[in-house]
């Protein structure tokens, strides 16, 4: 959870709202973001976490996406790149939309995304 906070809040901008457990082994963390709401939980309670997370298990974790309305996408590269992560361009989609993916530290996929303006 603690390198999950770190991408979610110190990468991204969410704020903490509320959490469960104690603050180094946080089970359960409600974020904020404007008026995005998200909450994140551990795959494990804290006493049976394994002490590395199971390579088979984020594995499957890739196809799995939480899209993101994102009026600047390319600001939001730029933003990106500017805290030191690794990802692609964006690209427009067949269907008109602008997308950014990204990994979060669990393996999922972020997609920030808008509809391209026709022109």
């Amino acid at each position: 959870m603690n390198t999950s906070l770190k991408f979610y809040c110190d990468v991204l901008g969410f704020r903490i709202h509320e959490s469960a457990g104690p603050k180094d082994a946080l089970d359960w963390v409600w974020l904020k973001l404007d008026d995005v709401d998200l909450m994140l939980n551990t795959a494990y309670e804290a006493p049976f976490r394994p002490e590395h997370p199971d390579p088979v298990r984020v594995a499957s974790h890739d196809d799995t996406a939480l899209y993101l309305g994102c009026p600047d996408v390319d600001a939001a590269y730029r933003e990106l790149l500017s805290k030191g992560i690794t990802l692609s361009p964006p690209t427009i989609a067949p269907y008109g939309m602008k997308q950014l993916y990204v990994h979060d530290p669990d393996g999922y996929n972020l997609c920030f995304q808008w509809q391209e303006k026709k022109e």
